[in-house]
């Protein structure tokens, strides 16, 4: 296996445990935190919170941030905005590196699944501004394995100017953070 492959595996190990997927995404809704805040806020040791830190820093998701520590004794961190994108055929079939983007994959999967079950059970607390702007697409549409990655392509480049084009260093007072979910994949009927 060559190094990126093992750069790859190690990546994904760190990012797509579910506790440490959760610190990033606090770390990035709600800004810079302590340990001991991370710790209040999840439930967690604060040893466990500094655990998990340790392979998201080393594989550059958060970073420290001593500027914001009164004292020696406060340990800030922050996130960064590292992008990640991999598919499983990185890897060879039957790898290890092919087992840990599958599994990867399904972890990234749930994780997208509880934020849609989140939202579902929340919708009756949120303005009926925000209940009209959120919506999801549903589609089945004939299409070949090019034509379904130009898709792909086309609407994460369509995401990502978007996304630029809203950025503001002060986000509006009505400003939430949206998530946006993008899947394609090869469908039949689903049975119920």
């Amino acid at each position: 296996m060559d190094d990126v492959s093992t750069d790859l595996i190690d990546v994904l190990v760190a990012l797509h445990h579910p506790t440490r997927r959760w610190l990033v995404e606090l770390l990035y809704v709600e800004g810079p935190a302590t340990v001991g805040g991370l710790a209040a806020r999840t439930g967690l040791a604060v040893g466990s919170v500094s655990h998990h830190l340790k392979p998201l820093h080393r594989q550059g998701f958060v970073e420290p941030a001593p500027e914001l520590a009164r004292d020696s004794r406060e340990s800030w961190w922050r996130v960064t905005e590292r992008q990640l994108s991999w598919s499983a055929e990185d890897f060879a079939p039957d790898s290890l590196g092919r087992k840990v983007a599958d599994q990867a994959e399904l972890e990234n999967f749930r994780h997208q699944a509880r934020a849609a079950q989140q939202w579902l059970k929340e919708v009756g607390q949120a303005t009926p501004q925000w209940r009209r702007a959120a919506g999801s697409t549903d589609s089945l549409v004939r299409a070949t394995p090019e034509q379904t990655k130009d898709l792909h392509q086309r609407l994460g480049a369509v995401l990502q100017a978007w996304t630029e084009e809203v950025k503001t260093e002060k986000p509006a007072p009505d400003s939430r953070m949206v998530r946006v979910i993008l899947r394609m994949f090869p469908s039949r009927a689903v049975r119920p």
